[in-house]
């Protein structure tokens, strides 16, 4: 798998639908020990393979947490692979979400509170959970990059116009960058 670098807003491959994985080979697991890799590294909440430049349907999350010395790391770090999500609450609530394919940008986004999760993991074992607040909430932005739908997609219309000139700026800013790192 080529072109393994964090893409930023305005990348084609951040609006594609991606596909499902057929099978779990070794440069799948590799793909994804490099995406927690990044994840933790670019201290992330979760990470899809989207914006590493795949377009397979996979997604990493970790919860951050406190340990008993104070210290705040990464939790256990899940694995979905064409993860479905279904039965979201009806009751909803607005949060600020940040995204690693948007640096130091935060937007409002409206999303349910729970959400149920059914995938495969590594080791082609399948799951069904039911997620709730902040893990919910990773789960849908993730699964949201497999299809192509970034979280300022998910925004109200007063929100969008209040970042239009930092989402304008943000493209042009990374485009250079961008080429310059996959050309490499």
């Amino acid at each position: 798998m080529d072109d393994i670098c964090l893409r930023y807003y305005g990348d084609p491959i951040l609006r594609t639908r991606c596909r499902e994985v057929e099978e779990i080979t070794d440069e799948i697991r590799d793909f994804v020990e490099q995406m927690k890799k990044v994840m933790i590294e670019s201290n992330g909440q979760g990470l899809a393979a989207p914006q590493l430049g795949q377009d397979i349907r996979i997604f990493t999350t970790t919860m951050w947490e406190e340990s008993a010395d104070g210290k705040w790391g990464p939790g256990p770090i899940k694995v979905f692979i064409n993860p479905v999500l279904s039965a979201p609450s009806d009751e909803v609530e607005i949060e600020q979400e940040g995204c690693l394919s948007f640096p130091g940008f935060r937007v409002d986004v409206d999303r349910p509170i729970q959400i149920t999760v059914e995938w495969m993991d590594l080791e082609g074992k399948y799951h069904k959970e039911t997620f709730e607040d902040n893990e919910a909430r990773c789960c849908m932005h993730e699964n949201d990059h497999l299809n192509g739908v970034l979280h300022i997609d998910r925004t109200s219309k007063r929100e969008r116009q209040r970042v239009d000139v930092y989402l304008r700026d943000l493209k042009k800013r990374y485009k250079k960058e961008q080429k310059k790192r996959l050309k490499k």
